[in-house]
């Protein structure tokens, strides 16, 4: 699990987003309310994972919510939780993102992008690059993160 950590942080982490207020989306229309109502709620995800804030994230994740790395097996949401909280060897110091989209359909929100990493592991500096999909649905009016699928991309050149 150690090995996923890094990614299973930069999936969520998404802090470093930009504000989505006014600005245009990836078609080049103004963003949506949902669009920005899911960004700022990635920005909380985010914070609640380098906090290790486990109360945060469960408020976050959806009940169903699931997350696979690359091809491996898929994570619910407690063993989620307990990656990302339990493991103090890793600190992610920063993000840089890039590439994002946020596709709104109805009650469902796909975000995709690249997130490239920057944290230490065990003591070791480490830089990774990641592809990320993640899927958001609105539950009794407020969203929730239901699922994210993260794999590693070769480094920028």
């Amino acid at each position: 699990m150690k090995s996923l950590l890094p990614g299973l942080i930069a999936a969520c982490a998404l802090a470093s987003l930009p504000s989505l207020a006014g600005e245009p989306n990836a078609s080049g229309t103004p963003a949506t309310d949902s669009q920005r109502q899911v960004l700022k709620l990635e920005r909380e995800w985010a914070t609640a994972e380098i906090k290790r804030d486990a109360t945060t994230l469960r408020r976050i994740l959806d009940d169903h919510f699931v997350a696979t790395f690359g091809a491996g097996k898929p994570i619910d949401k407690e063993g989620f939780i307990k990656a990302v909280v339990g493991d103090d060897t890793d600190v992610m110091l920063s993000q840089d993102l890039t590439d994002e989209t946020v596709l709104v359909d109805r009650d469902t929100v796909v975000s995709l992008g690249t997130d490239t990493v920057r944290g230490t592991a065990e003591g070791k500096a480490y830089t990774a690059v990641y592809r990320f999909t993640a899927v958001y649905i609105k539950r009794g009016g407020r969203w929730l993160a239901l699922a994210e699928h993260l794999v590693q991309a070769p480094p920028p050149k």
